[in-house]
């Protein structure tokens, strides 16, 4: 089927721009119905970036870290359009350009394992729009053989397919055998994020009730029986003169009492367990499963400059791994743009470089190889001179 190419721009219709994966059922229509497969862990994992700060902080780096890229093209007019596509396709309401959509829709991959995305079209036939689908309103299967894989959107009376499968965009990383969805960096976290949420708890509630010094005040009637008759008269007395006394407002008081009375700080004999050891294991546990270096979110654990550069090292490869996962979106994205304005002219996609480690000490590496190739190839000349002489 041939693409004839537009001979206008037409600015695209509302009412052609509806995605197709956009959720149609109602919104409280969940109480009643069983949640679809992974609809589960897609709550959970959202409740886990919620609670626990130092995972929402470590996707959202490498979102970041994952870099932005460029579409080059061997017909120049077919370059320009599709530059300017690009820079200023709108992403869902507010957001324009390729770099937002994949942001978007890289965050979803990390946090759930499986992003969902679409291709809108206008009234002219053209792209109007790219749409990043949330996992709860669009559903997974099998499609006619375990290799194929099948969009539905859920609505009020079920799933139902959508009409035009292939404007549908999914990812997924490392999906089980048999599975149509991806796995979560954060699976396995749940766990020791429960324990860890428990020790932050136990610390606020032991500070609330350490923390702000709660007073016990005893009165001790002597063996006077006028003193015993009168014991909770003066009890009274003592205790409104002593909430006088602790009120927050006004000048500092003093307070004075005859008799016995004896005054404690209620708690000052216990001893708070210290946290810092299980919190760290915790801590160690969550970073190594995120695949991010601890300096890269604020802690200040013991590690050398060479173990750093290592981990830095280690980040680059896992950033090459995605940017791998998420071409197939893009080319996708470009392919139907360039036949869709009639053009049949092959792209590349260009990522720029990645960048953890210092400059100079890129330099310095390559400066060094240099060096090692120029004594190679001088020994291995001073070899061939060798046996030419004998």
């Amino acid at each position: 089927m041939a693409f004839k190419r537009k001979t206008e721009v037409k600015e695209p219709c509302g009412a052609f721009c509806v995605p197709q994966t956009y959720p149609h059922s109602h919104p409280y229509g969940g109480l009643t119905d069983p949640a679809p497969a992974g609809k589960a862990d897609v709550r959970l994992y959202s409740t886990l970036r919620e609670a626990i700060p130092i995972v929402d902080a470590a996707i959202s780096k490498l979102v970041r870290l994952l870099g932005t890229f460029e579409v080059s093209c061997t017909n120049e007019k077919a370059q320009r359009e599709l530059s300017d596509f690009l820079k200023n396709v709108p992403v869902g309401t507010f957001s324009r350009g390729i770099n937002a959509f994949i942001s978007c829709y890289f965050d979803y991959l990390l946090t759930y394992g499986t992003a969902v995305g679409e291709i809108v079209l206008g009234a002219d036939g053209g792209i109007c729009a790219l749409y990043p689908a949330s996992l709860e309103s669009v559903e997974l299967t099998h499609g006619r053989s375990p290799l194929e894989y099948a969009v539905s959107v859920n609505t009020d009376k079920g799933p139902v397919p959508v009409k035009y499968p292939e404007l549908v965009l999914v990812s997924a990383i490392n999906p089980e055998p048999g599975s149509v969805y991806g796995r979560s960096i954060l699976k396995g976290l749940p766990f020791v994020s429960d324990i860890l949420l428990k020790i932050y708890n136990t610390i606020g509630v032991n500070w609330e009730r350490i923390g702000n010094v709660r007073y016990a005040v005893t009165y001790k009637p002597q063996n006077d029986p006028t003193d015993r008759a009168y014991a909770k008269q003066r009890a009274e007395q003592v205790a409104a003169q002593w909430g006088k006394t602790m009120q927050p407002s006004g000048p500092v008081k003093d307070f004075v009492a005859v008799g016995d009375v004896n005054i404690k700080v209620i708690g000052a004999d216990n001893q708070i367990l210290d946290s810092n050891v299980p919190v760290r294991q915790m801590l160690e546990q969550i970073v190594s499963k995120l695949g991010i270096p601890p300096f890269l979110l604020g802690l200040s654990w013991s590690s050398t400059e060479r173990m750093s550069s290592q981990q830095a090292d280690v980040l680059t490869s896992e950033l090459e791994y995605y940017r791998e996962v998420l071409n197939p979106v893009i080319r996708k994205i470009c392919s139907l743009f360039l036949r869709t304005n009639g053009y049949g002219c092959g792209f590349d996609i260009n990522w720029n470089d990645i960048t953890l480690q210092d400059q100079l000490q890129i330099a310095q590496a390559e400066y060094y190889n240099a060096q090692r190739e120029k004594l190679t190839n001088e020994s291995a000349g001073e070899n061939i001179e060798g046996r030419s002489d004998n």
